[in-house]
C-alpha cells in the first residue's frame, strides 16, 4: 500500500517507518560526533528518503524507501518470490519484471517490505577499523566495531522506539470502503486489507466476514423457532435444528479450508514460506575433498547422531507440554472450580433481575483477572518447552489460555444445565452472558485505547508545562507522527511478546461460537445475537486498527492457526452436550431408561461424530484453481496456481525428498566401494 501505483503506472514511496529520538536540550557543535546526526546520515547513504518531524517532547524520524532500494534490500536478503514461470525464485533486482507483482500491483508485499526496512535501518554496521565516539548531549557513547548502530542506539536509550506509520492516503480509502461503509453488510476489501496490514489480519478479517455471511442461516433458522410455538413439537423440531447446526457447522469449516487456500494462492504464499529467513536444510558437503568411505562413515554417523538427538528433545518437549498441560488443568480444578460453584449458587438464590445481571458483569470481570494471571503463569511454563519456533510457542499459549477460559466460560452453563435442568433458567444465563459480554467486550475493546491515547497525551502535556514553569496555556499535537506514537500498540492482553492482539479477537469469537454451539438446543436465538454483533464487530475492528490503533507489525500466517483446531474441538463439545441437553429434555423425570427416544439421541450423536470426522477427513480441502486470475496474455495461469498449491501442501513431501536423495547417494557411494573392493 506505501507502494501503491500512482497515475504514470509508477509505484509512489510513502514513509513507512518512524523512528523517535529524545528533543535535544544541547546542540552538538561538532554534527559528526552527534548519534542522531550519524544515524540520519547513515540512513541516507542506506538509500532511505529521510525526513524530521520536531514534536513537544520527541523528534521523528520518517523513512520511505524507493522501489529500487528495496529491491537490492531484498536481492541480499535471498527472499524468494514467485516468478511469471511458477517457479520460486531467489529475487534478483536486474530481473525484477520476471517476478509476479501483488494484487494491488506493487512489487513488494508489506511483510517483505516491512523486513527489507529492518534489513536496511538494522543492517548499519561499523565498518571502520576502530570504535567511534559519538554524543548525544553530555554523554558519550562508543559504537563498536560491526555493532549495529540503531541496536546500540535503542539498548542506550537514545532510540525510544521503531515502529510502522499509517500511510494517510490508503489509510482513509480503507475507512471509507471498509470501516465506514455500513452499506456492503460483510462485503470486506480483503485484498486491499492484506496489502495494507499483511496476511495474519487479512486472513482474520477474511475468516470473519465468511463466518458472519454463514451466521445467517442458523440465526433465521433460532428467530423462526423463537417466533412459532413449540411447546407441541419441542421434542422434533429441537434435533431438526440440532443436526442443521452441526451440518452447518462442518461444512462451514470445510468450506472455510477451501476459501483460506485460495486466498493463500492468490497472495502468492506458501507454507515454506512462513519459515523465518534464512532457515536451510542442513545436509553433507558433498562437494569436500574426503575420500568415499570416510564421507559415508560422517554421514551415517552424522545422521544417528541427528537421528538420537532429535528424538531425545522431541521426547523431552512432549513430556514438558504434558506436565505444563496438567498443571494448569489441576490449578483450574483447584481453584477456579469453586469460584465458578459459587458464582452459580449466587446466581441460584439472587432474584431481582438487575442484581443477577450486575452479579454476571463482575462474574466475567473477575474472569479476565483471573486469565490474566493464568496467561502469565502459562507464558513463563512455556519457556521451559522444547517449542520449535515462535509459532508453536504462540499455539501453546493459544490452548492453554483458551482452557482456562473454556472452564470459566462455561462451568456455571454447564451447571444450570445438567444438575438443576431447569431450560427456561438456561435461557436466562444464556441472555444474560451474551448481553453483558458483548457490552463488556466492546467497551474495553473501543474505550481502553481511547482512555490509554489521551492519558499519554495529558502526560506529555504535562510533562511540557512542566518544562515551560507555567501551567496554563493549550498545547496542541499538530504532527500526525507525534499522534500515531502516542497511540497503543495492537497487542494481546496475555503474552504478548509470543501474540498480536488477534489473539484476543480470536479468543473473542472462538468463546462465543462455543457459547451459541454448545447450547443451541437450549437457546436458537443466540446465533441472530451473534450474527448481529458480528456485522458490527467488522465495523469496530476495522476502525480500531485503522484510527485508535499504531499500524501493526506484519506477521507471517498462512492460516488461523490453532483458533482451527480449537474450532473443531468446539463442534465435538457441541454434539455431545446438545445430545445431552436433548436427553434432559426428553427425560425430564431423570429415569435414565435406554427407551426409544434416548436410543436415537444416541445413534444421532455417533452419526454426527461420524459425519464430522468424515467431512474432515475425506472432503478435499483444495479448491479448484485452473480457472483463476488470467495472465497478461488473457490465458488462464494454471501453471503458476498449480505451482503455488504444490508450494502449499507439499513442503514436507519435499524435506523428505532431499533426505531420501541423501540416503540414495549414500546407498550409490556403498555400491561403488564394493565394486572397487
Amino acid at each position: 500500500m506505501g507502494k501503491e501505483m500512482n497515475g504514470q503506472g509508477e509505484e509512489r514511496t510513502a514513509f513507512e517507518i518512524g523512528v523517535v529520538v529524545p528533543k535535544r536540550a544541547l546542540k552538538e557543535s561538532d554534527e559528526s560526533a552527534d548519534c542522531v546526526e550519524v544515524l540520519v546520515r547513515k540512513f541516507k547513504d542506506a538509500g532511505l528518503i529521510v525526513e524530521r518531524v520536531i514534536g513537544i517532547a520527541d523528534e521523528f524520524i520518517k523513512l520511505a524507501a524507493p522501489l529500487e532500494t528495496l529491491g537490492r534490500a531484498a536481492a541480499e536478503m535471498q527472499i524468494k518470490k514467485p516468478t511469471q514461470m511458477g517457479m520460486d525464485l531467489q529475487f534478483e533486482w536486474d530481473d525484477v519484471e520476471a517476478f509476479v507483482r501483488q494484487p494491488d500491483g506493487s512489487l513488494f508485499s508489506w511483510s517483505e517490505r516491512f523486513h527489507c526496512f529492518n534489513h536496511l535501518i538494522y543492517g548499519i554496521v561499523n565498518k571502520r577499523n576502530s570504535a567511534v565516539t559519538l554524543k548525544f548531549d553530555d554523554k558519550e557513547f562508543h559504537w563498536e566495531l560491526g555493532k549495529s548502530l540503531l541496536q546500540m542506539l535503542e539498548a542506550e536509550g537514545i532510540v525510544k522506539r521503531v515502529f510502522p506509520l499509517h500511510d494517510e492516503i490508503k489509510r482513509k480509502q480503507l475507512l471509507r470502503d471498509w470501516a465506514l461503509n455500513w452499506s456492503g453488510f460483510t462485503s470486506q476489501p480483503i485484498d486491499d486489507i492484506y496489502s495494507y496490514f499483511g496476511t495474519k489480519v487479512a486472513t482474520y478479517f477474511a475468516f470473519l466476514g465468511m463466518y458472519t455471511r454463514w451466521m445467517l442461516f442458523p440465526a433465521v433458522f433460532g428467530i423462526a423457532l423463537q417466533l412459532v410455538n413449540l411447546r407441541s413439537s419441542q421434542s422434533l423440531v429441537l434435533p431438526i435444528f440440532f443436526i442443521s447446526i452441526i451440518l452447518w457447522a462442518v461444512m462451514f469449516f470445510q468450506f472455510w479450508r477451501r476459501k483460506n487456500a485460495a486466498l493463500l494462492t492468490r497472495w502468492q504464499i506458501s507454507y515454506s514460506g512462513m519459515a523465518d529467513p534464512g532457515c536451510k536444510i542442513s545436509g553433507p558437503d558433498w562437494n569436500s575433498l574426503q575420500s568415499p568411505v570416510e564421507l559415508v562413515k560422517k554421514v551415517e554417523t552424522d545422521r544417528d547422531r541427528e537421528k538420537e538427538v532429535f528424538q531425545r528433545a522431541e521426547w523431552f518437549g512432549h513430556m514438558m507440554r504434558f506436565r505444563n498441560d496438567v498443571i494448569i488443568l489441576l490449578s483450574i480444578i483447584c481453584l477456579q472450580l469453586p469460584f465458578e460453584l459459587a458464582y452459580a449458587h449466587l446466581y441460584e438464590v439472587t432474584h431481582p433481575i438487575a442484581l443477577k445481571y450486575g452479579l454476571t458483569a463482575i462474574y466475567l470481570l473477575a474472569i479476565q483477572y483471573f486469565t490474566k494471571i493464568g496467561g502469565k503463569f502459562s507464558v513463563k511454563l512455556i519457556k521451559y518447552e522444547n517449542n520449535e519456533s515462535t509459532e508453536y510457542k504462540a499455539d501453546s499459549l493459544v490452548y492453554k489460555v483458551f482452557g482456562l477460559y473454556f472452564m470459566q466460560s462455561y462451568i456455571g452453563v454447564f451447571y444450570h444445565a445438567l444438575l438443576h435442568r431447569d431450560f427456561k433458567t438456561l435461557r436466562q444465563v444464556l441472555i444474560q452472558r451474551l448481553i453483558v459480554s458483548l457490552v463488556l467486550e466492546n467497551l474495553m475493546e473501543n474505550c481502553i485505547p481511547y482512555l490509554k491515547y489521551s492519558y499519554r497525551k495529558f502526560g506529555v502535556r504535562n510533562k511540557k508545562r512542566r518544562e515551560k514553569g507555567s501551567s496554563t496555556g493549550k498545547i496542541q499535537f499538530t504532527s500526525r507522527v507525534e499522534k500515531e506514537y502516542l497511540k497503543p500498540s495492537y497487542s494481546a492482553s496475555i503474552g504478548e511478546e509470543l501474540e498480536d492482539g488477534l489473539f484476543d479477537d480470536f479468543l473473542e469469537l472462538a468463546l462465543q461460537f462455543g457459547m451459541i454451539m454448545m447450547f443451541a438446543c437450549a437457546f436458537p436465538l443466540a446465533f441472530a445475537f451473534a450474527a448481529l454483533n458480528n456485522v458490527t464487530e467488522i465495523r469496530a475492528d476495522a476502525l480500531k486498527l485503522l484510527a485508535m490503533l499504531k499500524r501493526p507489525v506484519p506477521r507471517a500466517a498462512a492460516t488461523i492457526g490453532a483458533w482451527l483446531n480449537i474450532f473443531q474441538f468446539l463442534i465435538i463439545m457441541s454434539i455431545c452436550s446438545n445430545c445431552v441437553l436433548l436427553v434432559c429434555l426428553y427425560d425430564s423425570e431423570g429415569k435414565w431408561k435406554i427407551e426409544p427416544g434416548l436410543a436415537a439421541i444416541l445413534i444421532m450423536e455417533h452419526v454426527l461424530l461420524l459425519i464430522k470426522f468424515g467431512f474432515s477427513r475425506f472432503v478435499p480441502e483444495g479448491t479448484c484453481l485452473g480457472k483463476s486470475q488470467p495472465n497478461e496474455e488473457g490465458k488462464p495461469r494454471t501453471d503458476v496456481f498449480k505451482a503455488a498449491f504444490k508450494d502449499l501442501f507439499g513442503w514436507r513431501k519435499d524435506v523428505l525428498r532431499r533426505r531420501e536423495e541423501v540416503g540414495v547417494s549414500t546407498g550409490r557411494l556403498r555400491e561403488t566401494m564394493r565394486c572397487s573392493g
